[in-house]
């Protein structure tokens, strides 16, 4: 076994330790421990961000406050205030046949938890596990993305300070020290990353036995009903394709319109863009894509595109800076009409600032087109109109959603949040979380009479008397 596998092994080896000795934590413990990761999210927030934006180039200082701490730190309060009843046990019925006695499920913590967080949001993917982690009871070993060395390297320095390795742990290093990390022995492992490596995830885990948690992604639709705005509309889904340059797990990945007012909305959503970022090149307010690979693969998604026919639309000032925003690691939103669905910007998750738009010519066609394909993450619908809502809903499903926005849906602390089929298995985020990361253990105390014990071996006239009435049978029992 090389090295670093044996220095992982010997780090939960000795949290699993840790557990054994000092048993589960208490109400006052847990508690203890958020507040303790709190408390290194405020010592260290502008630390955190300075180190995000050297891994990417830039990230907007905005970006990593709204999307980064401050739903970290609500989520905290969040479990904070709700960990009591969380905690309690909840009592189940008894069935008269095994009366006198009583039933409850208990929530026991799982054990040790693997994390494996992503490079595009590696503060909130790394620490919102930790958090449900924590609350739940359990220890926990963090491995960030390798694409964000400083982020990671701090994150471990931090919660050092704060936890003793027996608790909390942070590992950070190459693709080989990752796999060599979903390999081992937890007792939950979540990943967050691409469906890709999620398969080579889960086939590892599947080797120990270990569940998983994964979130995934894939193509998130969004819809524009007939009788959506379209000026409003468009602005409220380029603030969140942009949002992070488009490096969002959630963002829209392609937006289904009325055929009839593509034009329009694509003109709108052009402007909004110029609009929201006046220049590309160099502005503080546009974070920059993670790297020069991933930028080089997003312009071939667009040439890709162009040359099978699509349109391609930016804003003309946008356009004119182009390569002045390539030299800073920033590309241009751009937007693609008539894009064949067999190029890569129609069958992959983009992962970047360009959006194909498709026309439709009814709601059920756009329906059906969202069915005919994985199952997304997440699924965005613009409408005024109750009863349209509830159609789209009604007959779509994904992870989650947003209605008449984008993104937001996950920045609820008391929404449970996780992908289905291709996109992701299993939730968590609050209530979800605490339950995802925990052990639903029935227990059933027997009372000092107990009747199936007075229909033990030897069977005679009583079991005789009884087995009908369990059976709703008058015939004396006897089999036919």
């Amino acid at each position: 076994m090389p090295d670093a596998a044996l220095d992982l092994r010997a780090t939960l080896d000795a949290q699993r330790a840790a557990a054994a000795k000092a048993g589960e934590p208490s109400l006052a413990e847990r508690r203890a421990h958020l507040s303790a990761l709190d408390a290194v999210l405020s010592d260290a927030a502008d630390r955190f961000h300075a180190a995000i934006s050297a891994d990417f180039g830039h990230r907007a200082y905005p970006e990593t406050v709204l999307a980064e701490l401050v739903p970290l730190r609500a989520a905290i309060r969040f479990a904070h205030t709700h960990l009591r009843s969380w905690m309690r046990p909840r009592r189940a019925p008894v069935g008269v046949t095994f009366q006198p006695g009583r039933a409850w499920v208990e929530k026991r913590p799982l054990g040790c938890v693997g994390i494996v967080s992503p490079w595009n949001y590696p503060l909130f993917l790394s620490v919102g596990p930790l958090v449900d982690a924590l609350a739940a009871g359990n220890r926990a070993m963090l491995k960030p993305s390798e694409a964000t060395p400083r982020f990671a390297a701090l994150l471990r320095r931090e919660l050092a300070r704060a936890f003793p390795a027996d608790r909390v742990a942070v590992v950070d290093g190459d693709a080989a020290v990752a796999q060599s990390f979903t390999a081992l022995p937890f007792d939950h492992l979540l990943f967050t990353g691409s469906t890709r490596v999620g398969t080579a995830v889960m086939h590892a885990a599947a080797d120990g036995l270990v569940p998983v948690t994964l979130e995934l992604g894939g193509k998130s639709p969004a819809i524009v009903a007939p009788d959506a705005p379209l000026d409003r509309t468009a602005r409220t889904l380029m603030v969140g394709k942009l949002f992070n340059a488009g490096q969002t797990c959630i963002a829209p990945d392609y937006v289904l319109v009325p055929e009839d007012r593509v034009e329009a909305f694509a003109a709108a959503c052009v402007e909004s863009a110029a609009a929201l970022y006046p220049h590309i090149a160099n502005n503080d307010d546009y974070s920059t894509i993670i790297s020069t690979r991933h930028l080089d693969r997003l312009q071939a998604v667009v040439e890709e595109a162009k040359g099978a026919g699509a349109r391609v639309l930016r804003d003309v000032s946008h356009a004119a800076e182009a390569g002045d925003a390539e030299r800073s690691k920033r590309m241009v939103p751009t937007l693609l009409l008539d894009t064949p669905d067999s190029v890569a910007a129609m069958r992959e998750e983009i992962f970047g600032p360009v959006l194909p738009i498709v026309g439709y010519r009814s709601l059920p066609d756009a329906i059906r087109y969202v069915n005919a394909r994985p199952r997304p993450l997440a699924l965005y619908a613009f409408t005024d109109d109750a009863a349209t809502e509830r159609h789209i809903l009604s007959r779509t499903l994904s992870g989650g959603a947003t209605i008449n926005g984008t993104l937001l849906h996950c920045a609820q602390t008391a929404l449970p949040f996780g992908g289905i089929g291709p996109s992701g298995t299993g939730t968590y985020h609050g209530k979800a979380g605490f339950d995802r990361f925990s052990h639903d253990r029935g227990v059933y105390r027997q009372g000092r009479f107990s009747g199936f014990t007075v229909m033990a071996p030897p069977h005679g006239t009583l079991t005789r008397l009884i087995l009908p009435l369990m059976l709703g049978r008058s015939d004396g029992g006897k089999p036919h």
